[in-house]
């Protein structure tokens, strides 16, 4: 993940504490992070990355905040790509199985990334204690 990372100019960090109101404050984030990059609010990738966003924002909430006082999205993007991560240093990392498996909200973010042809992947923090769900999404070529 960290060379496609490195290949991408486009890039943005937000740090915010693990609660409720994260959710909001990642999405309005990511939708002004978007514009910003030129990335139209039209492309077909844009509303579902906003819905993956919000379920794994919504589960560091949830199930990290006792051992994560912060949640981090990292955000990249190049021409035809759009990656982010959603980072706490909860310890358990959940399986990202195919869609229809019953998993509620990463059940989701699994229909919606594969539906677009994207990728989602869990990566372990070194020290073991945390993790990060990567999601990278192809964007619609512009001509």
């Amino acid at each position: 993940m960290s060379a496609q990372l490195d290949a991408l100019p486009l890039r943005h960090v937000l740090t915010l504490p693990t609660m409720g109101s994260a959710v909001r404050i990642a999405r309005e984030t990511t939708e002004q992070v978007l514009a910003e990059w030129g990335i139209s609010r039209r492309d077909p990738a844009v509303d579902p990355a906003l819905l993956i966003l919000s379920e794994l924002v919504t589960n560091s909430v949830r199930h990290a905040a006792p051992t994560s006082p912060n949640v981090t999205v990292i955000y990249a993007a190049g021409q035809d790509t759009f990656v982010f991560a959603v980072h706490d240093r909860h310890p358990y990392r959940p399986p990202l199985a195919v869609a229809g498996t019953g998993g509620g909200g990463l059940d989701t973010v699994m229909e919606l990334t594969l539906g677009l042809g994207g990728t989602a992947i869990v990566r372990g923090d070194a020290d073991g204690r945390g993790k990060s769900i990567w999601i990278t999404l192809p964007l619609r070529k512009t001509p």
